[in-house]
Order: structure tokens, then C-alpha cells, then sequence
């Protein structure tokens, strides 16, 4: 059974989140006081992590890392950092726009390979909206986060954005021999213009 966080503790990371970006303007260094209030299971316990920006409701930074080989608590810090200043899709976040730009944070479950037969097999297994998908064939491989049901709503349309952003033909889901797994989150994010309270979506 994975452990979950509490809507307290998720609000306690999104802090953290938006005090690593803003150490690296040097404006703020509440790192250490966040430490001493976020329990220790999160320092110890290994999964993955994404941290994702909007900016006027707009991506503007999304980085993260599937697999869980990192702490929590290290996995949001140093992929806050990547999301704003190391996102190769965007220039370098400012510190103006931080000002404007909300957070988002994820927590994945460990991902678990789908078996399916085809591709009408596959459409049967996947749940939008609570998935989070990862395609697999050869070097090339792709994943979005359960979110991104929310712009592509039918599987058949997900998996085509998703073969494109790996680098396959927007068909090649059809053929069968991807290696798909699936995930879960479990999903915090702040109100409009970083707002104090965080909203919390439990989907693991």
C-alpha cells in the first residue's frame, strides 16, 4: 500500500518547491524551516516526482523524473529548479515572472508494465483522467502525466500526442508492440498567482 500525503504535508512541499526556486535568486532561504516541518518519512522514502509551472494558465516549465530514485523531499526540490531554469522548451525563468507563475506538484506511483493484445486491448486498460501513461520502443520513449487527459480527453487521441512526443509516428500505438506502462499521482498545486492555500487531488 503506498503511503499518501496529507493535504497539510502537500501544502508543506509546494512551499518547498517555490523556496528552491526562489534561493536561486537569492531573495528568500526558508529551506531549513520547511525541513523541520515536513515529517521524516518523506526524506525517506523514494518516488517519483514531477514539478510543473503555469504561467496565466500556460505551461511554462515541466520537469521531473519517473522512476523513483530519489527522496521526496530532494525529488521536488531539485525538480523545481529544473522546471524553472533548466526546461529546454523555455528561456530561464525571472524572477518577475515567478511572481505570476503557479505550481504544481506530482507524486507517482511505481509504474506497472500493461499487458494488452492489441490496441483495442489497450484502450480497454488505460483509465483517463487517473493514468498516467509511459510508451516504450527502443531508445525512444514519452510519458504524460494524468493532467494531460484534461486537453486530450479520448485514448485515441492521448496515445497519438504521445507516440508524436516520442518521436514515433502518431499511429504506431495501433501496431502493438509498444511497451506501455501506467502510473498514478498524487497531485497538489496552488490557487491562481501562488495563493496561500494549496488544493489537493488524491489520485494514488
Amino acid at each position: 500500500m503506498v503511503k499518501k500525503i496529507s493535504k497539510i504535508d502537500g501544502h508543506l512541499l509546494l512551499k518547498l518547491a517555490r523556496q528552491s526556486i526562489l534561493q536561486e535568486f537569492k531573495k528568500e532561504n526558508k529551506l531549513e524551516s520547511l525541513k523541520d516541518k515536513i515529517p521524516s518519512w518523506i526524506f525517506k522514502a523514494n518516488r517519483g516526482t514531477f514539478v510543473t509551472l503555469h504561467k496565466n494558465s500556460e505551461l511554462r516549465g515541466c520537469i521531473g523524473n519517473i522512476d523513483p530514485v530519489k527522496d521526496i523531499f530532494t525529488g521536488i526540490k531539485e525538480n523545481a529548479k529544473h522546471a524553472a531554469f533548466s526546461d529546454t522548451r523555455f528561456s530561464p525563468l525571472s524572477f518577475e515572472e515567478l511572481n505570476e507563475t503557479d505550481i504544481e506538484i506530482s507524486i507517482l506511483t511505481r509504474p506497472e508494465t500493461v499487458d494488452y493484445s492489441d490496441y483495442h486491448d489497450l484502450i480497454e486498460k488505460l483509465t483517463p483522467g487517473i493514468d498516467g501513461v509511459i510508451i516504450q520502443k527502443g531508445y525512444k520513449s514519452a510519458t504524460f502525466l494524468p493532467q494531460v487527459w484534461e486537453q486530450l480527453k479520448s485514448p485515441e487521441t492521448f496515445l497519438a500526442h504521445l507516440c508524436t512526443k516520442a518521436g514515433l509516428l502518431p499511429d504506431a500505438w495501433q501496431a502493438g508492440d509498444l511497451e506501455v506502462l501506467v502510473y498514478q499521482v498524487q497531485l497538489f498545486k496552488e490557487p491562481p498567482c501562488g495563493e496561500s492555500d494549496a488544493l489537493s487531488h488524491n489520485k494514488a
